[in-house]
């Protein structure tokens, strides 16, 4: 049997699967093409950004050495070893071509109350919304997020760029799912103009984000390039699921997306085409029972 018909016969039965999720290694495109129609609740991706440029992050490993060249808390000696790091290229020759053909597949495996949350920074963000307009229709654009942060670099020139947006689209106006009362609350930032109630309960968020990146020494980190916090994707999959549900990301990167979804109930699908990604999710996901694991980027046999 082809590999490409091997394909559809492994993924045609995502909707019906029993499996806590599902991790493939192999191009998004492939799999997409191989999905049923209006099988996925929910899809957020986050697709190289076409910065031009490749990124990257060394692993750094450290053991307790007296002997070792870095001195630690309590003055307890350690020993640093740099690892191999995980790596991709960031750069399209013609990048609105690449993601249409992927978001034409992305609104087909939609269900009709189904979501698309696409994230993008400053970069290409307007000639996203563009794009999407066209593929999915104005009248489906429900809201552009801004995650905001405050971290890293600034430049001596010009304001700092320290936000992502987040484009949020449904399949049909109207019957998106918006699950309010699951979503997590904030606090007022003028408590006292609101009520004691009121501030103890919090607000809902609105369009605007503010959530830090994921902290460089804390548990959450993978070391993986372009790591998006937890706090972000549980918000997006409280939001625009149910429990049960399938929830998919095709630019999986370090697996948060199936994360969230696993904490809150939901199954999942993850697709990346980089070998290092997979590594890092099979570490992540080791103690999560259930996850299947499938490896398309062989050639046909």
């Amino acid at each position: 049997m082809e590999r490409a018909s091997v394909l559809v016969n492994v993924l045609s039965i995502l909707p019906r699967m029993k499996a806590t999720g599902r991790v493939v290694l192999g191009d998004n495109l492939t799999v997409l093409r191989s999905l049923p129609d209006a099988s996925i609740r929910l899809v957020y991706i986050d697709p190289p950004f076409n910065t031009r440029a490749v990124r990257k992050r060394e692993r750094i490993r450290v053991e307790r050495d007296e002997a070792g060249d870095r001195t630690g808390f309590g003055g307890r000696r350690y020993r640093t070893r740099k690892e191999a790091g995980a790596a991709y290229s960031d750069r399209f020759d013609d990048y609105l071509t690449f993601l249409e053909e992927r978001l034409v597949e992305v609104r087909r495996v939609l269900t009709e109350d189904g979501s698309l949350y696409f994230h993008i920074d400053y970069r290409e963000a307007h000639r996203c919304k563009l794009l999407l307009d066209d593929i999915f229709g104005e009248r489906s654009f429900l809201n552009e997020i801004i995650w905001a942060y405050d971290f890293g670099g600034r430049p001596r020139r010009r304001w700092a760029p320290k936000h992502d947006t987040i484009f949020w689209y449904c399949k049909t106006p109207g019957l998106q799912i918006f699950n309010r009362d699951e979503i997590d609350r904030i606090p007022y930032l003028a408590p006292g103009l609101v009520g004691e109630e009121k501030a103890r309960r919090g607000k809902l968020p609105t369009d605007v984000w503010w959530n830090t990146i994921v902290p460089t020494s804390g548990k959450e980190r993978t070391r993986y390039p372009t790591q998006k916090p937890l706090a972000i994707a549980r918000r997006i999959v409280a939001a625009s699921s149910y429990p049960g549900d399938l929830v998919a990301d095709f630019f999986a990167g370090s697996g948060t997306t199936g994360v969230a979804a696993h904490e809150l109930g939901r199954r999942f699908l993850l697709v990346d085409n980089n070998p290092e990604a997979i590594a890092v999710m099979k570490d992540r996901f080791a103690e999560i029972p259930g996850v299947e694991w499938e490896d398309l980027s062989a050639p046909p046999v």
